[in-house]
């Protein structure tokens, strides 16, 4: 077991000190933890652009990054897999850059309910519950073998589509179930 902190770089996300403001043709994409949707995947088709004179490098969101929810009812991380283009993660979230680990490998732990529930655990305040930065930090990992993270991040994405399947089997097998009903119904003397 490895501390995050030990596996990852984490920062903050960028400090915006006013209201953003969307200009359609600024330069910088602002992911923001409304373009996390519920199954933890990204989308910044939609997000917010400004045009940013400050900006470094360091600060911009590359593929193979994780942004962290830090606030909210959940506390999961959704992963960077494609390129997107100049983007910055708006703080609080949180940007954990996988250095020792692989970024679908460190998705896949930190969205597990086990995981999470250590998160909530951790999470600080009354009204709005955050994870801390030294709190993810300080967080333990397992760090199995390179080929052991990749098989278990296939293993993850199999049993993910399984249900998904499943799901959409259920929603046929209703909607025919429905249809006989129905025909029954209309026929009945």
């Amino acid at each position: 077991m490895k501390q995050l902190g030990q596996v990852a770089s984490i920062r903050m996300g960028y400090p915006f000190r006013s209201r953003l403001e969307h200009d359609a043709m600024g330069a910088i994409a602002v992911v923001q933890m409304k373009d996390i949707d519920d199954a933890s995947l990204l989308h910044v088709e939609d997000a917010v652009r400004v045009d940013l004179a400050d900006v470094k490098n360091h600060h911009l969101i590359r593929s193979g990054d994780l942004a962290f929810r830090s606030r909210g009812r959940t506390n999961t991380v959704a992963l960077v897999s494609a390129e997107i283009g100049p983007a910055v993660l708006a703080a609080p979230m949180l940007l954990i850059r996988p250095i020792a680990v692989l970024p679908a490998y460190l998705r896949w732990y930190i969205n597990l309910p086990a995981t999470q529930a250590v998160l909530a655990g951790q999470a600080e305040g009354t009204s709005v519950r955050m994870i801390s930065k030294a709190a993810l930090e300080a967080l333990e990992v397992p760090v199995p073998s390179r080929r052991k993270q990749q098989l278990i991040v296939e293993v993850s994405e199999f049993a993910a589509a399984e249900q998904g399947l499943l799901e959409q089997i259920a929603r046929e097998r209703k909607r025919l179930a429905d249809g006989v009903l129905m025909r029954y119904a209309r026929n009945a003397r």
